[in-house]
């Protein structure tokens, strides 16, 4: 055994030593793995920012409350009645004045004009009430003032002014047959609040004509713990019909979807990028062994055996790749982590915004990929190393 794992050694660091002669044929191996890397890394890092985005505006001590059954805020809604029978269940904390703290809220779409394009696409206008920012996590006026209630006056995310034409604070906008004044613009921690613009609910109500109905409402707990007791007074409760979960929960669920179309296109991509990159590979690493036949034969004269030929090859073909995935995940870190950008959430059928999140287990992700690869396109080439007849090798001296 030591014997074997000499040989090993002794035969992969020729093979190392050796790089720098063929660094053009390996410079090709390694730009091909570290091409479908950057490629993998990218695509699976959109589904990584969309799901901080949603997973990470939730709470564990802010409950959403939709009608029993409903999936989305659209597809859902409830009178002023339930909102009266939610107020006064067990659970829900009260402020100074004992009013509980809760946001019945109201959830419609709008033609929102992306900048650079010409189509238009659909942009949340929430109805929210003087709680909304106490029952989001990170909420944050930056600039301008809150909405003033009974007025047509928007609130605007900081995704919204950034991927949006003409919704500065100043600014004012035609939604549903009447203008909007932009007043503020918030931040929520990156969440998808950011995504979104705010009125106030029953300016929302009365302009796209829904009478006292509402899609959600959040509401703060006592404690995270009071979730089960909210939760088991409503669901006793004959008066109202309505599911409770929390707030990370629920965005959990609604990330889902598109993480799967997201991720699940992204390895196709990878995949088929892969195979064009492991012929290149595979090239490199047949040329590496014409040219040792003679070191080969030699070694396999002196008693080498070859196996230990066969696994120089392997370890030199995923050292290969183990530096194209680091080359491919560090540019796509470099290059799109962090950079904001807009896409289709199916859950709602709405535009939102969110960040490129290159992670450390995405670019771990990258380098397994590539080692994966070059494993694969070493096998060949390695076989016919060990296979290499001595007197074929000693004939070249």
């Amino acid at each position: 055994m030591a014997n074997s794992l000499t040989q090993i050694a002794a035969v992969t660091g020729m093979n190392l030593r050796n790089i720098p002669q063929r660094w053009s044929s390996s410079m090709v191996a390694v730009l091909g793995i570290g091409g479908v890397t950057l490629v993998l890394v990218a695509l699976l890092s959109i589904a990584a920012g969309f799901k901080v985005a949603l997973e990470g505006s939730g709470s564990e001590d802010v409950a959403m409350i939709m009608r029993a059954g409903s999936t989305n805020e659209l597809s859902g809604g409830f009178g002023v009645d339930t909102v009266t029978v939610v107020s006064d269940a067990p659970g829900i904390k009260r402020d100074a004045q004992n009013k509980p703290i809760l946001s019945p809220e109201l959830y419609v779409l709008v033609d929102g004009r992306m900048r650079g394009k010409d189509a238009s696409t659909n942009l949340p206008l929430r109805g929210v009430s003087q709680w909304a920012p106490q029952v989001r996590k990170s909420f944050k006026l930056v600039e301008g003032r809150m909405f003033r209630e009974g007025t047509n006056e928007v609130i605007v995310g900081d995704g919204v002014v950034k991927q949006y034409e003409g919704l500065e604070v100043g600014k004012t906008v035609r939604w549903g047959n009447a203008n909007w004044n932009v007043v503020g613009r918030f931040t929520d921690g990156g969440g998808i609040a950011e995504s979104e613009a705010w009125a106030d609910t029953p300016i929302v109500q009365q302009a796209w004509r829904r009478g006292n109905s509402f899609q959600s409402i959040r509401v703060k707990l006592n404690n995270p713990e009071a979730l089960k007791t909210l939760k088991d007074s409503l669901s006793k409760d004959p008066r109202v019909r309505v599911g409770v979960q929390t707030e990370r929960s629920f965005y959990a669920d609604q990330q889902k979807l598109m993480s799967t179309i997201i991720n699940n296109v992204g390895w196709a991509l990878a995949i088929m990028m892969g195979i064009a990159a492991l012929f290149a590979a595979l090239n490199t690493l047949y040329n590496a062994v014409a040219t040792r036949v003679r070191e080969i034969a030699t070694l396999r004269a002196m008693g080498f055996n070859g196996w230990a030929v066969m696994i120089s090859v392997l370890v030199e073909a995923m050292i290969l790749g183990a530096v194209g995935g680091l080359v491919g995940g560090l540019l796509a870190f470099l290059t799109f982590n962090g950079m904001h950008s807009s896409t289709m959430n199916w859950a709602s059928f709405s535009q939102m915004t969110f960040a490129f999140t290159v992670t450390p287990q995405l670019m771990v992700t990258g380098i397994i990929y590539g080692l994966i690869l070059t494993f694969v396109a070493g096998i060949l080439p390695g076989i016919r190393a060990a296979r290499l007849p001595i007197t074929a090798g000693l004939r070249e001296l």
